[in-house]
């Protein structure tokens, strides 16, 4: 049974969230603001967390940075707020999708179900060493180099990074990478692609503002050059 933490502070919700979630069969453990959602995390150790942007003394986003550091649970941000910003920071942070409310609980039962059955299946990434030129990214210890010093990548820019090493020279569109790294079912649009590349650049590129390794195609995407 996999075991889903839910970090909100309104109780309503979690009470819905929970009863929704026990109905799939899911064993549910709960916090109610971010200081407690850490320890549970840290004791509980959950399979997924649902977890509220906006909490009392520790706010999602730091709740966020937290667990990435001390863990790989996949994480699905709820958000009220309506901003690419918000969502695109969330993300950049170290969650795996997001939901804004008001949402349907069918929406959330089967984002839930898309996350663990990614973080079960992972093809081609596990244990898998990728380079190029000065360039390496080891997925089996979720760290990236250049010219053998590490790179302070985010989880989806590794993986972005990873992706593009893998297969060289190919342009992708950015549907087919937003479907590669962020899952098919993924609820945001094509800028945050733009993002994590923008932000990739300027860890990898010599002169990010005139990019030579990860290039843009015009009208197509994006390629990262052999």
């Amino acid at each position: 049974m996999k075991k889903i933490l839910i970090v909100d502070d309104e109780p309503t919700l979690v009470a819905t969230l929970k009863y929704n979630l026990e109905r799939e069969n899911y064993e549910v453990i709960t916090a109610t603001n971010g200081a407690a959602a850490v320890d549970v995390a840290r004791s509980g150790r959950p399979d997924l967390v649902v977890l509220d942007l906006m909490l009392p003394e520790m706010d999602g986003l730091d709740v966020c940075r937290v667990l990435r550091k001390e863990m790989s649970v996949p994480i699905l941000m709820l958000t009220a707020k309506g901003t690419e910003v918000d969502k695109v920071v969330g993300l950049e942070i170290g969650a795996d999708d997001y939901v804004t409310k008001p949402f349907g609980m069918r929406e959330l039962v089967a984002r839930v179900k898309a996350l663990l059955r990614r973080s079960e299946v992972r093809p081609g990434l596990d244990g898998e060493v990728s380079a190029s030129g000065n360039l390496r990214v080891d997925m089996a210890r979720r760290q990236a180099f250049k010219e053998d010093l590490p790179l302070a990548l985010k989880p989806k820019e590794l993986e972005l990074l990873g992706f593009f090493l893998r297969n060289r020279g190919r342009a992708f569109t950015r549907e087919q990478l937003l479907s590669q790294i962020w899952g098919y079912d993924f609820a945001g649009d094509t800028r945050t692609v733009d993002v994590h590349v923008r932000w990739l650049r300027q860890k990898i590129e010599d002169q990010p503002e005139s990019p030579s390794r990860l290039v843009t195609v015009r009208g197509t995407g994006y390629r990262f050059e052999v």
